[in-house]
């Protein structure tokens, strides 16, 4: 369970407890927030403490998608091994250093912070619950909640939970190669995706 540790911590463990070595699954934070790509604007000027928790607390937020990530860095500051950098009001997660401990996931009161297994195929960055009329109206990308994923998903790995999309991502990769990811090519706002890693801004390596 030591994410940190990786395999490595855990074969060690496993021969000091005497215990049988499980397989330790690489993953890392993903950020569901589109805010910069969908066009979100603040819905007021915020000139309080620098914090997205104390922003939440004033009407919800400063964008106005009010599921938005907020930007003022509390998962930078909360991760304990300088994997994120925000820029543009967005967190920027370094997969060199993320080792998927989910600490910015808890410091995030808007929670679009995700944990997924490195090598995901598919994720949907957005978090909004909102009915596909609001969100149209606010954002250029985000998710209507149409299900148009789910009803075509073969793996029936994709679900509707607590109001935004869910995917089981082992049963996604379990039904290996002959996937054709139909789920993103009928996704009509382009916000399911194939899953990648962004090693530096502007550069982007699909994960292994």
């Amino acid at each position: 369970m030591c994410l940190p540790g990786g395999e490595e911590t855990a074969k060690a463990v496993a021969e000091i407890t005497g215990k049988k070595v499980e397989a330790v699954e690489a993953v890392i934070a993903a950020v569901r927030c589109s805010k910069i790509e969908g066009e979100v604007k603040q819905k007021y000027d915020y000139i309080g403490y620098q914090s997205c928790v104390a922003a939440n607390i004033a009407f919800g937020g400063i964008m106005e998608c009010r599921y938005a990530c907020i930007g003022f860095g509390d998962c930078e500051r909360a991760c304990p091994f300088d994997a994120i950098t925000i820029k543009d009001g967005i967190p920027f997660i370094n997969p060199l250093k993320c080792v998927g401990c989910g600490t910015c996931a808890k410091a995030c009161p808007k929670n679009v912070i995700e944990i997924i297994p490195k090598n995901a195929r598919v994720w949907v960055p957005c978090s909004s619950k909102d009915p596909g009329k609001v969100v149209r109206s606010i954002c250029k990308v985000g998710c209507i909640s149409c299900k148009m994923c789910i009803k075509t998903c073969p793996a029936k790995a994709i679900s509707m939970e607590d109001g935004i999309i869910k995917i089981d991502h082992k049963k996604c990769l379990d039904y290996g190669d002959k996937c054709e990811m139909v789920c993103v090519e009928k996704c009509p706002r382009k916000i399911l995706r194939p899953f990648e890693i962004k090693y530096e801004y502007g550069l982007e390596k699909k994960a292994a």
